[in-house]
């Protein structure tokens, strides 16, 4: 494993569009394993793969659950309003009041290329939907309803 650089601010591949993932093999394993030592070591809950550069659907996540790795993460279903405090390793030192739903489900596949699902609710939702929206080249700071001064 490796850690990878984290792609900030005006980098252009943070607006980019990531390209399905047509077979789970070893590189995409390697990438998914150096995806997740980089957002522990910077201290995150989620991170997608073209905030390091590779411009793939993939995510990793932990709010303190334990590590989810998503290959093709697509939401399918969306129920109520929560209104979150956001931050992104990406836009380091910048907070934001985001408006998210309050509970999701997920379809993905795993690492073993199977199709898996997962509901997500309060943070845990917060999350995928800010990972999956970088897959799709939004950021956070688009959605941002009033920026948080620390």
């Amino acid at each position: 494993m490796a850690l990878r650089e984290i792609r900030t601010f005006n980098d252009p591949i943070l607006r980019k569009k990531c390209k399905t993932v047509d077979a789970v093999n070893s590189r995409i394993i390697n990438i998914l394993d150096d995806m997740a030592e980089t957002m522990y070591h910077s201290i995150g809950g989620g991170l997608a793969a073209n905030q390091v550069g590779i411009l793939r659907c993939l995510v990793v996540v932990d709010v303190g659950d334990g590590l989810l790795k998503l290959i093709n993460p697509e939401i399918i279903s969306t129920e109520g309003l929560q209104i979150v405090n956001e931050g992104c390793l990406s836009f380091p030192d910048v907070w934001g009041e985001v408006k998210r739903p309050k509970k999701v489900t997920v379809k993905f596949n795993n690492e073993n290329g199977e199709t898996k699902y997962i509901d997500g609710e309060g943070i845990l939702a917060q999350c995928l939907c800010h990972e999956i929206d970088h897959l799709n080249g939004t950021v956070f700071i688009d959605k941002v309803i009033e920026f948080i001064k620390l």
